[in-house]
């Protein structure tokens, strides 16, 4: 499992360059307004919204798993601790298809544990799932 931290940047040119040089490793994925890093140790997936005047810079968390397993698992906990969550399956988002859990903080602060299945050419599916950026 990896800790996903999302940011929204006023540039991302700049924000790439910046977070290439402090975590010495270039962005794993730059599509149209969107990058994220892949970092081993340690094990962190930093996504970059390109969000010029987002009142936040925090964009959401969540956890990144290799296994649906392990989203089940996320889903058990939430379920038996009374928290509401939403399960996806096979939604598009961040350009990549991904099963997921969803929870809102009692702020508003968007949590997810999720698994990439694989690529895809576009940010959202049609019809759009709920997603980091919407």
């Amino acid at each position: 499992m990896r800790l996903q931290l999302a940011l929204n940047v006023a540039n991302l040119e700049e924000a790439v360059d910046y977070y290439t040089r402090i975590l010495g490793v270039a962005a794993h994925k730059r599509e149209p307004g969107y990058a994220n890093f892949v970092v081993e140790d340690p094990a962190l997936k930093l996504v970059l919204f390109e969000a010029p005047g987002a009142a936040e810079r925090l964009n959401h968390l969540g956890f990144e798993v290799i296994a649906d397993v392990d989203l089940q698992s996320a889903a058990d906990r939430l379920a038996a601790a009374d928290v509401e969550h939403v399960n996806q399956s096979e939604g598009v988002c961040c350009y990549a298809k991904q099963n997921k859990v969803i929870s809102y903080d009692p702020q508003g602060l968007m949590w997810e544990w999720y698994r990439v299945l694989e690529d895809s050419p576009t940010f959202f599916a049609e019809p759009q799932v709920t997603c980091c950026a919407s």
